[in-house]
């Protein structure tokens, strides 16, 4: 079958304002939507009405879902919130100020980010009745199954009135969400090691209260270190949104069928819980307390990624080519808050040894691997003392403001409908049924 794509905009064929597709005797004009970066995309909606032809991508790769105002990425190591690049933001802005402004579509005012503040930092603490949910876990449980499940019981607490719609009452589950997350994380640490768990207090700051949530003990207080606080408060914010990634196309995903919010943000820490997503900063612990463990030099273990003994992870992105610009900001970080804390991590020379041995290989050149947020992030959070097997809860607090950012531009959206991706069949054609005493 012969398959024909032409431009009808002679005169700009590199810009054309629509595409005419010709499949034998049918022929699909798609006009061409333009991002305000340049990116270029066909609006194939009507492609299977009018041609009976559908696209063909797994994974999503060359589907744009959606349009979206709030975060911009390009495979040459851009990152911008709202136009604003990550590196303005990190280490001047708060991590709340950037989740006003994921939330708001602009940057507070003094007055606006206080009222923020107020609003979160009133909402940490949990219901009773919740918080008592905890003693039905085992010790051992995973604390992304915890903040999962604790998540989608918010929702029996806070039920969303069945007129729906209502902007105001989403914005106050928006805020109760930011502020219940570092409760439910810290919480679920307690748990794990038997100790009591500590209210948040109105006086301190969102990352300095999840930091006392975490770490003190009615006997003997935490003591918050500036420098951790800042370390904490950079993680967070290059984690907050990323576009559409995995987890964040799944909360829309969700969204779409009008599911409430708190359901729509279960599903999204669902997505981020797998390794190919946001447990990879634990795997990239993994893998180097594995090297060093087995005593295995760098170089041999490069040669054995190559070979495909191992899998090299916190390399490599699905969107960035070149260098990500977050593991460029929390490398130097990484190193700041040791020099800091005055403290020595072999995980990070093993790091620092692997990052310099696969940046040199023409294996990775040639196919644009380079570190990515997770192969520092973890690094830091051991210096803070977060346990590995709550990485990727760190990951969703910083994530969450994103995903309500891309759930409240969701709702708006004029366009907004039930996500339902088509397929190629590719089973048994029409089968007669054998009945049992035949088979």
């Amino acid at each position: 079958m012969e398959t024909k794509i032409l431009y009808t905009d002679v005169k700009l064929p590199e810009s054309p304002s629509v595409v005419k597709i010709s499949i034998n005797d049918k022929e699909f004009i798609a006009p061409v939507l333009v991002g305000t970066e340049g990116e270029k995309a066909l609006d194939i909606r009507e492609l299977r009405k009018q041609t009976g032809f559908i696209t063909y991508d797994p994974g999503f790769a060359n589907t744009g879902s959606c349009k979206s105002a709030i975060t911009f990425i390009d495979e040459e190591g851009i990152l911008r919130y709202r136009g604003i690049p990550i590196e303005d933001l990190a280490g001047k802005a708060t991590f709340l100020e950037v989740a006003f402004l994921l939330l708001n579509s602009k940057l507070p005012t003094e007055n606006e980010l206080r009222e923020f503040e107020l609003g979160i930092l009133r909402r940490m603490a949990l219901h009773e009745d919740l918080k008592n949910q905890f003693h039905v876990y085992p010790r051992d449980a995973h604390p992304m199954s915890i903040l999962a499940s604790m998540v989608a019981s918010l929702a029996a607490f806070y039920p969303e009135k069945p007129s729906g719609n209502d902007e105001s009452e989403d914005y106050k589950n928006y805020l109760r969400l930011i502020a219940k997350f570092p409760t439910i994380a810290a919480y679920s640490f307690k748990k794990s090691i038997g100790h009591p768990f500590i209210y948040p207090r109105q006086d301190y700051g969102y990352c300095e209260n999840f930091l006392y949530m975490m770490f003190s003990h009615p006997s003997c207080n935490y003591e918050i270190l500036p420098e951790v606080v800042e370390a904490l408060e950079l993680l967070f914010i290059l984690h907050a949104d990323h576009e559409q990634n995995c987890s964040t196309s799944t909360a829309r995903l969700v969204r779409s069928s009008q599911a409430n919010i708190f359901a729509a943000v279960t599903a999204a820490i669902c997505a981020l819980w797998g390794p190919r997503h946001g447990g990879a900063n634990e795997a990239v612990i993994s893998m180097l307390s594995f090297i060093r463990d087995n005593k295995i030099p760098v170089k041999n273990f490069v040669e054995r990624v190559k070979n495909k003994e191992f899998r090299l992870m916190g390399f490599g992105h699905r969107v960035y080519k070149s260098y990500d610009p977050r593991a460029k900001i929390i490398k130097d970080a990484c190193h700041r808050l040791l020099k800091k804390l005055n403290k020595e991590d072999e995980l990070l020379s093993i790091a620092l040894e692997l990052e310099e041995a696969a940046l040199h290989d023409e294996y990775f050149i040639e196919r644009k691997l380079y570190p990515n947020v997770d192969f520092y992030s973890g690094i830091m959070y051991r210096a803070m003392g977060i346990p590995t097997k709550a990485f990727t809860v760190m990951f969703a607090l910083g994530r969450l403001p994103g995903w309500l950012a891309h759930i409240r531009e969701f709702d708006k959206d004029p366009d907004n409908k039930i996500g339902r991706p088509r397929q190629i069949y590719v089973g048994s054609n029409v089968t007669s049924y054998t009945p049992l005493s035949e088979r």
